[in-house]
């Protein structure tokens, strides 16, 4: 972490007041949900970069339309089936009123971006209206559990080469406090096609595992790799930051923006067609910032999300068919 930022007291999303996660894990499935509540946000954006997303309700957060803000975000696993996890969430807010007012009743709105783990354990489960309900009823604002849990349960990392050689992915996060109160936090379900660097050192803390030993380089991965492993479309990085900074719509899609860039410097390569990366972003709107902290912020964003990433596989363990990059690397 760079001397000039320091974490905040939870090193967590959490740190961001008003934030509150909560999550849903099928340990014999090997999958589950994530759910992040924003329910006071003032605004919210979303950025896809993935060539193979799975989303709903991200439209609503367009620059041109107009609710450009949210009640609760979920990060799922189970694929495209696991985005019916949101249903719950939605029920969960609407028994307490929480929603866009209309002229009938509050809407909850509730964008929801999915990752791919049916390879890893039953391919027939995934995290359904229940699974999003409960996981709604055990936010806190507390600190986070992190690794093997929620939407990280089924995640697996470094897939270059195929199933045979990936070890386990999972859930992060981590905050960054800045100037004049400015807190950025970040929340991630690492997924990846790619291996993963520590950006502090460079070392690669998981790749594709070596029969021999340790992680397979980047460069011969990449060589090695075939066109079928390319056509197994069954990765994806999601990601949240959220700030107590007051930003317009516009300044937090940049935010957005950002948070891929954390990625970049994580996970090579990112991005790609077989992942289906996605970073939202929430503002709470407790603290105001003038014009030129965007792209402070944006920088906190980015170092949030990085260090999510990094703790996401450190903190993962291993499950049947996935062993944790701790254990490659003893």
């Amino acid at each position: 972490m760079s001397e000039a930022w320091c974490t905040g007291p939870k090193n967590a999303i959490t740190d961001v007041p008003g934030i509150r996660v909560g999550h849903w894990t099928d340990r014999k499935a090997l999958t589950g949900c994530t759910v992040i509540l924003c329910e006071t946000a003032v605004a919210a954006a979303v950025d896809t970069r993935g060539g193979a997303p799975g989303t709903r309700e991200t439209d609503v957060l367009g620059l041109s339309n107009l609710v450009r803000r949210c009640h609760a975000i979920v990060l799922t696993g189970g694929s495209a089936f696991g985005l019916a996890s949101a249903t719950g969430v939605m029920r969960y807010l609407s028994e307490r009123g929480v929603g866009f007012e209309t002229a009938r009743r509050a809407v909850p709105i509730v964008p929801a971006a999915v990752l791919y783990d049916l390879g890893l354990g039953d391919a027939q489960a995934f995290p359904g209206e229940d699974a999003g309900y409960m996981a709604a009823a055990s936010a806190r604002g507390g600190r986070v559990r992190e690794g093997t849990i929620g939407a990280g349960t089924g995640a697996t990392v470094a897939k270059l080469l195929g199933p045979d050689h990936q070890v386990k992915g999972g859930i992060g996060t981590a905050s960054c406090v800045g100037p004049r109160g400015i807190v950025v936090g970040a929340i991630v379900a690492t997924n990846a096609a790619g291996s993963l660097y520590d950006p502090e050192t460079g070392a690669c803390i998981a790749g594709p595992r070596d029969p021999a030993g340790g992680f397979v380089a980047l460069p011969q991965a990449l060589a090695e790799r075939t066109v079928r492993v390319d056509r197994l479309l069954e990765n994806t990085t999601l990601m949240c930051v959220a700030t107590n900074a007051v930003l317009e719509p516009h300044h937090l899609q940049r935010v957005a923006f950002h948070a891929h860039d954390g990625l970049a410097r994580v996970v090579r390569p990112a991005h790609t067609f077989a992942d289906g990366d996605v970073a939202f972003a929430v503002s709470m709107g407790t603290v105001e910032a003038r014009a030129d902290d965007v792209l402070t912020i944006g920088a906190l964003a980015a170092q949030a999300v990085e260090q999510a990433l990094v703790r996401s596989v450190r903190l993962a363990r291993r499950v049947r068919g996935a062993p944790a990059a701790i254990d490659v690397l003893t």
